[in-house]
């Protein structure tokens, strides 16, 4: 599948648009004979669901696509059910999940950025670009990001892995935490590593990124080497933290998550 984004759509577009909409964070998906697909505008028209502050995306495969919030309450529909899209990693096909991600972090930013946050004015959508401006006072916002760093710290043939209090399934992960300001991305990789297990990094080195809009993440991946220090794990966030050679994984976070990629990286090298 391919994904062209787009804020404002084709005037000529005529086709069956995708919607992608949220409550709470939870994704509308349409179940038959359990595979789990987006609805599309006739599935809305024939079971009366009405999308709330719909937002444009772009085309997916041509086909176009919207994000929305659910209506107060959803229409009794067979066959329709909302979802955490985390929930469905291994349920959907990867190219919507990361277009309903897309979504999903859009969804959020409309919804609390309806009032102007100098005046308290109602904003509207900018015409000629993704963000919302204030009539009365002239404020832009354009949608939030907040960027992380994501880690993969090597001691010898082992890499460092953690359980966090908030991880659901009792997997293991390499380490995490978002920039702070005034911060680079490697002073926030060598912060996060002494506050959450209490160890040295160094020759730090950019792997990749990857949205994460849950609801509007940025993961900067990095791999450094450990330079000193014995573990001692920050109880605040973390259940427990140790070093692990490549035959001796504990269980790890799913295939599409970066999270995931640098550990395949560290196993396969």
């Amino acid at each position: 599948m391919q994904f062209v984004p787009d804020f404002k759509p084709l005037s000529e577009e005529q086709a069956s648009a995708l919607w992608f909409i949220f409550d709470k964070g939870k994704l509308l998906v349409k179940i038959t004979n359990d595979t789990y697909t987006v609805p599309d505008t006739s599935d809305l028209a024939a079971s009366n669901i009405s999308p709330v502050r719909p937002q444009y995306l772009g085309t997916l495969d041509s086909q176009p696509c919207y994000a929305a919030e659910a209506a107060a309450e959803l229409p009794d529909a067979d066959h329709f059910k909302f979802i955490n899209l985390r929930a469905l990693f291994r349920s959907m096909d990867e190219d919507l999940i990361w277009v309903a991600g897309r979504a999903n972090q859009l969804v959020d930013w409309s919804r609390t950025h309806q009032q102007c946050g100098v005046c308290g004015h109602p904003t509207e959508d900018k015409t000629d670009e993704r963000a919302k401006i204030c009539p009365q006072c002239g404020l832009v916002n354009y949608p939030r990001l907040s960027p992380a760093v994501i880690v993969a710290v090597l001691k010898n043939d082992r890499i460092l892995l953690a359980r966090n209090k908030r991880f659901k399934l009792p997997f293991y992960s390499v380490l995490a935490g978002f920039v702070e300001p005034g911060e680079n991305l490697e002073e926030c990789v060598q912060r996060e590593i002494r506050e959450e297990v209490g160890i040295m990094v160094k020759n730090i080195r950019y792997f990749g990124s990857q949205p994460w809009p849950f609801p509007n993440s940025l993961m900067i991946a990095f791999v450094a080497d450990y330079a000193g220090g014995d573990i001692t794990i920050d109880g605040s966030e973390l259940i427990d933290a140790d070093w692990f050679s490549k035959d001796e994984l504990p269980q790890i976070p799913p295939s599409i998550s970066i999270a995931r990629q640098l550990i395949d990286w560290f196993t396969e090298t």
